[in-house]
């Protein structure tokens, strides 16, 4: 027997998981109205996330790899815009809580532009290889990881060496640039690969919200992104265009720039997204898909 596909299923949770049949002496307005007051349920959006993983993972070659160079240039600009505010500001104790609003740029042109991020990978097609625990969905899952990241890594280079080599902006800014990108590889492999579990943890929560944010979420983006921000949290492909610019600057080499960023962060966020939101969120939601 075919199994349901991933949007009948919703279909059959929203049905299934609606409050208002929990009280039958409502009138037929009074459950209409709690019906569209009430917030998704869990199940329900694992299985919207499920169905949007489903559609990736059947996604060409050729598509996976155009959106994921697409994706590695737009979160250039969170360095951009990041560095432009910084150096436009004076030099106060809240100076990075205010630049830091520059850093959710690139992600919201990412995930409302509906680009391939890496990160966002660790959660929407891991449910339905949770789901389908199979070699075929494995495999699938795994080019779809190689493939996205090595565009995403591809664009975020070519973004550095442009801002670094080209008089696009100012010296100031270039400075500005500079001393956001130092962070990147200054902690020890350990510390970046705890920030990193936290930046993969909380880009896949947001990825899990944004089913039920509605026309929030753009502001969902903004917070998310702005913790990882502020909180000095690891990720991979925004922070490899710092690491990218001080190589392409002669302040890192690439040892630094592989070593000290790439290997713990790759490792950390992989963790954080996996582990912490798709497996957890599968976990609690899997009795209820049965």
């Amino acid at each position: 027997m075919r199994a349901p596909s991933p949007e009948r299923s919703a279909k059959a949770h929203q049905d299934s998981f609606n409050p208002a049949e929990k009280i039958p002496d409502l009138s037929a307005s009074e459950k209409k109205a709690i019906e569209e007051q009430s917030r998704p349920n869990a199940a329900l959006i694992h299985e919207t996330i499920r169905a949007e993983g489903e559609s990736e993972l059947d996604r060409s070659v050729m598509a996976l790899l155009l959106s994921g160079l697409a994706a590695g240039l737009s979160i250039g600009f969170s360095l951009v815009v990041e560095g432009l505010l910084h150096a436009h500001l004076p030099d106060t104790p809240w100076k990075l809580l205010i630049s830091g609003f520059g850093y959710p740029v690139g992600f919201l042109i990412v995930v409302l532009g509906r680009q391939q991020l890496f990160t966002e990978n660790t959660l929407t097609p891991i449910l339905p290889l949770l789901h389908n625990r199979d070699a075929d969905t494995f495999w699938r899952v795994l080019k779809l990881w190689l493939i996205v990241l090595a565009a995403n890594i591809a664009a975020t280079w070519i973004f550095a060496a442009v801002i670094a080599h080209t008089p696009l902006f100012a010296p100031e800014i270039k400075s500005a640039f500079t001393e956001i990108s130092r962070k990147v590889i200054e902690a020890p492999f350990g510390t970046t690969l705890i920030k990193a579990v936290f930046a993969g943890w909380l880009i896949a929560l947001m990825v899990w919200l944004l089913p039920g944010a509605e026309t929030g979420r753009a502001f969902i983006i903004l917070i998310i992104t702005y913790v990882v921000a502020i909180g000095g949290f690891s990720h991979l492909i925004a922070g490899s265009v710092d690491g990218f610019y001080l190589v392409e600057t002669g302040q890192a080499t690439w040892a630094d720039y592989a070593m000290r960023f790439f290997v713990p962060t790759l490792i950390g966020n992989i963790l954080g997204g996996v582990t912490l939101v798709a497996v957890l969120n599968f976990g609690q939601v899997a009795p209820e898909l049965e």
